[in-house]
């Protein structure tokens, strides 16, 4: 039958009219009780619809995830509606277990006594803005309260999320622990929940922080006002420090790849062109940098403070990108040999490899809790590149070496828990003719020790001896602080799942048994102000990443399922994990990809 627009003039002039017929229809007693039920249970559906299908969809314990991986300006990603079907205690130990304890403990005092402030203070149980006021806690938090399966917790934050407002607050955000801690957790908690609102904020904030990269190098500034794109230096005045500065590219190209937005890749990509083609010698970067003419403005190099998280990017942005971006690879390859060769040593009597700084050629001989990271990205390196045998060999024992030294500070000291920095006792010349700045370089020795037949099969730096609280320690602490940081057990968890020893799991335990006995408060955990004084004075602070980083790393390390493969996912240095993805046909030739 035609439709009545394209009926013959006589037919549809004969034909009742659709009102008469409703009125028609109308007037009938039945009907119109029918239409009032129809109305009614539609009303009652709409309200009580979200919390039924909320505690029909997300319950039980958490599960191994699978990541949201296509673009969401292709296939809007669903709700991720996994059903477990076993049961927690078949999921978790007991030692997982006791981590989720831990980190209720922690999140509860947060959102019962900070509220939405950026952080909790666990001693006197007040709250401080020290960010933005963006809640970063709460965001920092929001993928492990979903990897931990605490998703009504989950669920709880959505409405306080969807009510910052990151375009409207003229504040000056830090654009490298933003980008890190806010835009990373965001981006993380989207992918494993799908949750559509938590994308949207992270455009919303992607976008204020661009204009960061408004300089006349392209290197990002300290800080930009998300209302009004103003920017400022921060306490390096006119330079930018180079963790800094390479750090945003996992952020920002997955954030490309979800919204199409090939500005976000091109800012980014952008810093890695001035670093790819610097003039700099043996793969190694210096920490300091001038932002208007984009090159070194010192010449000390480390890959603790001012270096971290800048290598771990070389690495885990080509991981990312589904292995695609060769430019990335290369810079990390030349930088790991670059560190191996030069900033690994020795120490004398226990024979401890550790990694240092080197300021003008000269090793300080300081190992930072930062540096700690390392040993994870070193492994991670080795587990999935195809490096040459004898490389990936030497990854690895670089890895574990200077993996256990980590695991050493924290058993050395009297509460179990690592200090901030240590300096470690130089080894002596071996002659009159010897540079002191080489004694006890870890890669001579390591050398000789295969030319001459590899001796009792141990390479040097892995002999592994006891811990001691009292005997010669061949390091002084520098400061014994101890702020709640995960280094260590990041790569304790990342050694884990790539070679299976276990006893990376009870070094863990144990770090985590001192974290309880040493930091744990009425509100929460408090940083301590002295790993070498038992009972400890605590600091009134508990870091953000104290939950999105050192509690999920601990849970990830004790939970025997494998809930984040990372063959499928890269946490980001903030330990937000993404998915890896591949870049569309499009998107390749748009930013020069090869295919």
């Amino acid at each position: 039958m035609l439709p009545i627009a394209r009926q013959p003039q006589q037919l549809r002039a004969s034909s009742p009219s659709v009102l008469t017929q409703v009125k028609y229809l109308a007037g009938r007693p039945s009907i119109r009780w029918l239409l009032i039920g129809l109305v009614v249970l539609s009303t009652l559906w709409l309200v009580a619809a979200p919390v039924l299908l909320r505690h029909e969809k997300h319950f039980g314990p958490p599960h191994l995830v699978e990541p949201v991986v296509q673009p969401a300006y292709l296939s809007p990603p669903p709700p991720n509606e996994i059903q477990p079907s076993y049961s927690l205690s078949n999921l978790t130990s007991p030692r997982a277990e006791a981590v989720r304890e831990a980190f209720r403990h922690a999140y509860n005092g947060y959102t019962k006594y900070a509220g939405t402030y950026d952080e909790l203070k666990p001693i006197s149980g007040e709250k401080v803005n020290n960010f933005n006021g963006w809640a970063v806690t709460l965001i920092d938090s929001l993928d492990t309260l979903w990897i931990m399966g605490l998703h009504d917790q989950f669920y709880d934050a959505i409405p306080t999320i969807a009510q910052i407002s990151f375009l409207t607050q003229p504040k000056f955000a830090p654009f490298f622990e933003t980008v890190i801690r806010v835009l990373g957790g965001l981006l993380s908690a989207y992918a494993l929940s799908g949750e559509p609102m938590l994308l949207t904020r992270a455009d919303d904030l992607g976008k204020a922080l661009l204009p960061a990269f408004k300089t006349s190098s392209g290197l990002p500034r300290y800080s930009v006002n998300a209302a009004t794109g103003e920017t400022k230096n921060g306490w390096s005045g006119s330079q930018v420090i180079w963790s800094e500065a390479m750090s945003c590219q996992m952020e920002y190209k997955y954030l490309a790849h979800l919204t199409g937005r090939v500005d976000y890749y091109h800012r980014v990509e952008r810093v890695m062109d001035i670093m790819d083609r610097a003039k700099i010698s043996g793969g190694l970067f210096p920490t300091i940098w001038k932002m208007d003419e984009a090159k070194p403005a010192n010449k000390k190099y480390s890959v603790g403070a001012y270096a971290d998280s800048a290598y771990e990017y070389l690495l885990k942005q080509y991981l990312l990108t589904s292995q695609s971006e060769p430019k990335a690879l290369g810079m990390y390859l030349k930088a790991a040999t670059g560190i191996i060769e030069n900033l690994f040593y020795l120490s004398p009597t226990r024979h401890l490899l550790y990694v240092t700084d080197i300021d003008q050629g000269n090793p300080s001989r300081k190992l930072e809790h930062l540096s700690c990271f390392l040993p994870g990205l070193l492994a991670l390196g080795a587990r999935t590149l195809a490096l040459p045998p004898a490389d990936q060999e030497l990854h690895e024992w670089a890895a574990q070496g200077l993996a256990y030294t980590c695991y050493l500070s924290y058993a050395d000291s009297a509460t179990g828990l690592g200090p901030e920095e240590m300096i470690m006792d130089a080894l002596p010349t071996s002659g009159s003719n010897d540079n002191p700045r080489f004694a006890g370089r870890w890669i001579d020795r390591v050398r000789t020790w295969i030319k001459d037949g590899r001796p009792g099969g141990v390479p040097p730096g892995l002999h592994e001896p006891v811990p001691t609280k009292t005997g010669p320690r061949d390091y002084r602490v520098k400061s014994p602080l101890y702020l709640l940081r995960p280094e260590a057990v990041e790569s304790f968890y990342l050694l884990w799942r790539t070679t299976g020893d276990e006893r990376w799991r009870d070094r863990g335990w144990e770090v985590f048994q001192a974290i309880n006995n040493h930091t744990r408060t009425t509100y929460g955990f408090a940083s301590i102000r002295d790993v070498g004084t038992v009972p400890t004075t605590k600091k009134d602070e508990m870091p953000s990443y104290f939950l999105a980083e050192t509690l999920k790393y601990l849970y990830l390390l004790f939970v025997d399922e494998e809930l984040i493969p990372l063959d499928r996912w890269v946490f980001n240095t903030e330990a937000h994990p993404l998915p890896i993805f591949e870049w569309t046909k499009w998107e390749k030739g748009q930013y020069g990809i090869p295919p």
